[in-house]
């Protein structure tokens, strides 16, 4: 190793005080004094005032004693916190009386969360106050598992507080075994759960005071609404989408009689026939563009299509997708998908 890599002997902080010099203190303390040469590994002590030359021998130093030593090391810290103390009393002195003015500032009731770290500590802040309701709506075919458990940790309390905690997602999360571990863990009856066919952004409102809504298609950018008129129409749009939901506990219709179609197999098919191409029809779905096509091969096979613009005929043939309103059912299967 070079030069400039090797470490120094001895180097803490200021204010600190090290194995070396806590031993060769205490040395001091019970012999009554040490000498300067011993205090060569621990040059804290005299940086620190801890030990004082001795008057009859230059070559000998005696050590304070310790209380001596604890309130001049204290001062300085003393003074700090004190002026500490006189800075934040003099902000609160100037900013206070301005709180009532900002209030009234409706700009004020929309918060920008840039960062995951920050959206989730506001989240956890507006979570850990619910006492009436939590309601969720949360997109795609699968729920990580670290969000789940800190859902978890949201909810269960919630509920004990006695709020009523429900949730939103697509059909295709039914299948999320991570989401079924999650919902074992509530008692009997507990969140309330319903699904929806196709995506749903991301929502959560606490007590329908405030709501959080993505800003950025990455979701690592949120808006805080505590506007009451905004959280108010996000109430209204989640109580819509409720209503058109599924809940959990129930089988999805029935979609064919005779024909072995699943409910995402369906929507698939819909879209599809809309003249979405596979990877759009995934994103609304909520699903991966391949388990999206695997659902296309299955309708394929199920109804013995011969390619992509005959599977479109059959699907609004056999009465899986409705026709669409501005094309031809033949022409509704994007042959690029």
């Amino acid at each position: 190793m070079g030069e400039d890599e090797a470490k120094p002997a001895h180097s803490h902080g200021d204010r600190e005080l090290c194995d070396a010099g806590l031993r060769l203190y205490t040395e001091a303390l019970r012999t009554g004094r040490i000498t300067r040469a011993d205090l060569a590994p621990a040059p804290c002590l005299i940086d620190m005032a801890l030990v004082h030359p001795d008057p009859r021998d230059a070559a000998w130093m005696r050590p304070v004693p310790p209380a001596t030593g604890l309130a001049h090391l204290l001062q300085p810290i003393t003074r700090e916190i004190s002026e500490r103390i006189r800075l934040s009393t003099a902000l609160a002195d100037s900013l206070a009386p301005l709180t009532a003015v900002a209030s009234e500032d409706p700009n004020l009731a929309i918060t920008v969360l840039e960062g995951m770290p920050r959206i989730n500590a506001t989240l956890d802040d507006a979570m850990t106050l619910a006492t009436r309701e939590i309601l969720t709506a949360q997109p795609g075919s699968t729920r990580p598992l670290k969000a789940l458990q800190q859902g978890l940790g949201h909810a269960l309390p919630a509920i004990e507080r006695g709020a009523t905690v429900r949730h939103l997602y697509q059909h295709s999360a039914r299948y999320c075994p991570h989401l079924r571990d999650y919902l074992a863990r509530f008692p009997p009856g507990h969140p309330q759960v319903r699904t929806l066919e196709q995506s749903i952004e991301r929502l959560i409102v606490v007590d329908r005071t405030v709501a959080f809504i993505p800003a950025t298609r990455e979701r690592d950018v949120a808006l805080e609404i505590r506007h009451p008129a905004l959280v108010t129409y996000l109430v209204q749009v989640y109580e819509v989408l409720w209503a058109q939901a599924t809940p959990l506990a129930e089988q999805l219709p029935a979609v064919s009689p005779g024909t072995p179609v699943t409910a995402v197999q369906r929507s698939v098919a819909r879209l599809l026939v809309e003249g979405n191409t596979d990877e759009v029809a995934a994103r609304k779905l909520g699903i991966s563009v391949r388990t999206c096509r695997s659902h296309i091969a299955k309708l394929a096979q199920a109804l013995n299509a011969s390619g992509r613009t005959h599977l479109g005929a059959l699907l609004v043939q056999s009465g899986i997708a409705p026709v669409p309103a501005a094309a031809p059912p033949s022409t509704g299967v994007d042959p690029q998908g």
